[in-house]
């Protein structure tokens, strides 16, 4: 591509003009919006076919395309859950688009195929998201989701014979399975089923409002089912309903953007009221566990990096701390075998350890190293749990541990399709423009030499409090395998050292999170990693947002982006689907002015400037995502390709078909899209 502006599929520019606090903002490419119009899908397979010609020049890409499947290709297991004996879990075997729920009597016993999802379509496109057993574990609620979209339909199946029950359960969203003590239904959420084909195709764009939770007779229609809960004072709250391990207690999770209020209902008791445990919501309130009416919870009340209290139901409101805020953050907790198992983050890597119910500490969990672990909890009764602990070179290993006796063994570890012992990962730390210092982890090739020829993949998301830390992917060891560093750095806007690192990334604080990934690059940069010309920037959806803002604020400093499913239009982010929930991280564009005028500085659709020499750009989205509407990625990359130098390098935009967020994607998608991208960055690099 030699002429840039030239080669690019026309996009039209309309004269659509928004006032915002009495600035006049152009919108051009409003019409975008529209996403199932011809016109749109005229140019998106338009983009799509410029993208793949560009795509299949590269002499490298079947090569890489096979060496990811190879390194695809071993087994490995979800860790399991019980009831009642049963143990379930899900296992791929290496290949499969989707991993196959599996159900066993006793960690000794047969396994057995509860549900396959690649029966369910030929292309892989259906996959399971939440299930829940029953506390008898004869039955499992199971929701499916098609194409990758958040909107999913519960059935219920018998464990025993494999055969489902005539319950369907449509047009769920954001939210979990609860079901009740007695096996009889469950609880579940829901925006409300659209009547006509017109209200389903526009729910898949429109905003969402006012969730509501439902309970779900078993042999009823989901018509007769009943809303038990409600906030009809807010219809941006999203509220979830679930019963504790004893069955006592409904607990209702009302969310507003990172934090939320928690309230329950006694169930043993007719017509009991509603009793508010935290009535605001104004920090993070996590139902861990109750024995009668002692509710144990998870907080980051007045305390930043979380800590752990008890209560009396009847006297809600009087807290006693059982585990006292550290140093640390307490990422997660949960109560087993009358033990607190505490999870906490130093410097993004994993640390556990076990206390009594009254906090007194037992002991430090042995973990395998320097990594991340995952608990799947468990009830108070349970004499064991289940945990995985992984690093950049380890996947996923599955352990048991043995809540008498506190010790841990293997449950199912991988065979691996590669040497670990030809890696190793370090962590840094880099300057921020601030003088923050930001974590940064490197993995690469033992020997590799600091001259600045390493081809280098800078990762980073920072944002909603989600934390990054040390976790295997075999897309990641394809690119190290073929030279380059995969660097991921932990920046502010995440959860990483507690709500005070979270809130130093949001609303006017964004430009942090964007310093701070900034800061880490131009570290690679002087240390001797990698040169500009070799330094690719990659994040996904809010990382995509700071992918594109980086690349525009330093365009000289990277020589390629790949930016995916991004948020890219930072005026109208929230009048897309669920959008409004990111506002308290964001800000709000239209109700409050300094957030507006933040916004608009950094939103990449408004950003773009004519005649910059922008690095090569790979921008990605799917044509069914309804979390980040891909309107987002088509302005985007419409503008970008507007303003092209002549001679400037290439913009392009990859749209996946009958794929969403990413969440379910089968893997024979995701092999793709890594295939492509690498393809990207070995010929904007210069990778041999």
């Amino acid at each position: 591509m030699t002429n840039a502006t030239r080669q690019y599929p026309q996009a039209r520019k309309a004269d659509q003009i928004d006032t915002y606090f009495g600035t006049q903002v152009a919108d051009p490419y409003r019409w975008m919006e529209d996403v199932d119009s011809a016109e749109v899908k005229e140019w998106v397979d338009a983009e799509n076919a410029l993208t793949q010609e560009y795509l299949a020049a590269v002499p490298q890409r079947e090569k890489i395309h096979a060496r990811l499947m190879e390194l695809y290709n071993f087994e490995r297991f979800s860790p399991p859950e019980s009831a009642a004996g049963r143990y379930f879990y899900r296992r791929n075997s290496g290949l499969q688009n989707q991993a196959v729920l599996y159900w066993q009597d006793g960690l000794a016993g047969e396994p057995q195929v509860l549900l396959d999802p690649n029966t369910l379509a030929a292309d892989g496109t259906v996959s399971l998201d939440s299930t829940a057993v029953s506390d008898d574990g004869a039955l499992l609620a199971y929701a499916l989701s098609e194409a990758g979209s958040d909107v999913k339909k519960i059935r219920v199946r018998h464990v025993a014979t494999g055969e489902d029950l005539p319950d369907l359960v449509e047009w769920v969203k954001f939210s979990g399975i609860g079901w009740n003590k007695q096996g009889t239904g469950f609880y579940y959420s829901s925006f409300g089923v659209p009547k006509t084909e017109e209200e389903r195709a526009a729910a898949l764009k429109q905003l969402n409002a006012f969730h509501k939770v439902y309970f779900h007779k078993l042999g009823t229609p989901q018509t007769d089912d009943v809303v038990v809960f409600e906030r009809p004072d807010d219809g941006e709250v999203l509220s979830n309903g679930g019963v504790s391990d004893d069955g006592r207690w409904l607990v209702f999770t009302q969310g507003k953007g990172h934090t939320n209020a928690l309230a329950a209902r006694d169930l043993t008791q007719p017509d009991a009221p509603l009793i508010h445990i935290a009535p605001v919501d104004d920090a993070i309130y996590s139902w861990l566990g109750n024995i009668g009416g002692t509710v144990w919870l998870q907080t980051n009340k007045d305390a930043p990096n979380g800590k752990i209290v008890k209560l009396d139901m009847e006297r809600p409101q009087e807290w006693t701390t059982v585990l006292a805020e550290s140093k640390n953050t307490l990422e997660s907790a949960a109560l087993v075998h009358d033990t607190i198992i505490a999870s906490y983050l130093v410097d993004a890597k994993s640390e556990v350890s076990l206390h009594t119910l009254d906090g007194e500490l037992k002991q430090v969990l042995a973990l395998p190293g320097i990594g991340a672990t995952g608990f799947t909890g468990g009830k108070l009764s349970d004499t064991e749990t289940f945990f995985v602990f992984t690093n950049y070179t380890t996947p996923a290993t599955v352990y048991r541990l043995d809540m008498e006796s506190l010790t841990s063994t293997v449950w199912k570890a991988p065979k691996l399709v590669f040497d670990p012992a030809l890696y190793e990962t370090e962590q840094v730390f880099a300057p921020s423009r601030d003088g923050t210092r930001v974590p940064l982890f490197l993995t690469y090739k033992k020997g590799m030499k600091r001259d600045g020829s390493s081809p280098a993949l800078l990762y980073g998301y920072g944002g909603f409090s989600v934390s990054l830390g040390p976790a295997y992917a075999s897309s990641r060891l394809a690119w190290i395998e073929m030279g380059g560093i995969y660097a991921e750095a932990i920046l502010r806007g995440g959860g990483e050292y507690g709500e005070t690192w979270h809130e130093a990334g949001t609303k006017t604080k964004k430009q942090n999170v964007f310093d701070d990934f900034i800061g880490c690059a131009e570290y690679l940069i002087q240390n001797g990693y990698t040169t500009p010309a070799r330094l690719a920037i990659n994040g996904g959806s809010n990382g995509g947002l700071l992918v594109a803002a980086c690349e525009q604020q330093r365009p000289e400093l990277f020589g390629a982006a790949v930016a995916q499913v991004g948020v890219m239009d930072m005026l109208r982010f929230d009048q897309f689907t669920i959008g409004y929930a990111w506002k308290p991280d964001y800000g709000s564009p239209s109700e409050v002015e300094e957030e507006f005028r933040a916004l608009l500085k950094i939103s990449p659709v408004h950003n773009v400037v004519q005649g910059t020499r922008y690095p090569p750009t790979l921008i990605t989205t799917a044509d069914h995502d309804d979390r980040v509407f891909p309107a987002h990625s088509f302005k985007f990359a419409a503008a970008m390709q507007a303003a092209a130098a002549p001679d400037a390098p290439p913009i392009l935009i990859r749209v996946e078909t009958r794929a969403g967020h990413g969440g379910g994607m089968p893997l024979s998608k995701q092999v793709d899209v890594t295939a492509d991208m690498y393809a990207f960055l070995v010929k904007s690099l210069g990778m041999e």
